[in-house]
């Protein structure tokens, strides 16, 4: 923990002197502020942070600080109507904070932040047709959260992503009247999350995928009138699958009484 270091150093790595401090004389006695614990000139942003729980009247007055840990953590605390400029401020973390604290109005454009960081965070703030322009982000994990974000009825716009763990996503959430779209997926593991999703009368368009478990899946699922071509599949476990399957039905109809 940063407590525990014992020593009490600015950003730049020099040792902190009270005595220069503006703060010491009216604020030190008070106990709103203690070196190596509670200090807005420590280089560790735990003991600026507690300094602005402290003294949070004192936000204002260092939105300009040099230090961006100082800008960042200020920003948690100052007035909302002075955060605005710090929307350009060039380090992202202090972008981040005075986003999530000011109206969608002003932060619509921080969909484009050069930061993918500040990108995925601004997914979390906003409606869904706010994110429309954000599924066509350029980084695929900002698209992925975007997935995992938007309502099930956005994500056909989302099918033909380049990325295959975001169109894996998109199967798992997208309305199941869209799922037999994504049936001929290049990637197995899309279509293994279609085939988890498929009603059983539609699972046979998947009875002959390449990949074993995707067939597998289908062999458990599908109707056992339609699993015949399965019970004698190259791979073993699907072959086990489909005859087990098969076997419980005869079984099934033996027992039935007459």
């Amino acid at each position: 923990m940063m407590d525990d270091i014992d020593e009490a150093r600015d950003w730049q790595g020099n040792e902190i002197n009270c005595a220069s401090c503006a703060h010491h004389l009216s604020m030190s006695e008070a106990g709103r502020c203690r070196l190596k614990r509670a200090c807005v000139h420590d280089r560790y942003a735990r003991r600026i942070d507690r300094f602005f729980d402290w003294n949070p009247a004192l936000a204002n007055s260092y939105l300009g600080h040099s230090h961006f840990e100082v800008r960042a953590i200020a920003a948690k605390h100052a007035s909302v109507f002075l955060l605005p400029p710090l929307l350009d401020d060039p380090e992202e973390t202090v972008r981040w904070n005075a986003a999530k604290r000011l109206p969608k109005r002003l932060i619509l454009r921080m969909r484009t932040d050069p930061h993918r960081e500040v990108r995925i965070r601004i997914v979390t703030l906003l409606d869904d047709a706010e994110l429309v322009p954000m599924m066509a982000d350029a980084d695929y994990y900002v698209r992925l959260v975007v997935a995992r974000r938007v309502a099930p009825s956005m994500l056909p716009n989302m099918i033909g992503d380049e990325e295959a763990e975001v169109r894996r996503v998109v199967a798992g959430r997208i309305p199941a009247d869209w799922l037999v779209r994504m049936a001929n997926d290049p990637d197995a593991a899309v279509r293994l999350e279609v085939a988890r999703r498929l009603p059983p009368p539609v699972l046979h368009r998947l009875r002959h995928d390449m990949d074993w478990r995707v067939r597998y899946e289908v062999a458990s699922r599908i109707a056992v009138e339609q699993i015949s071509e399965l019970a004698a599949d190259g791979d073993d476990l699907v072959r086990e699958m489909a005859l087990g399957r098969l076997s419980s039905k005869q079984e099934v109809l033996r027992e039935r009484p007459i």
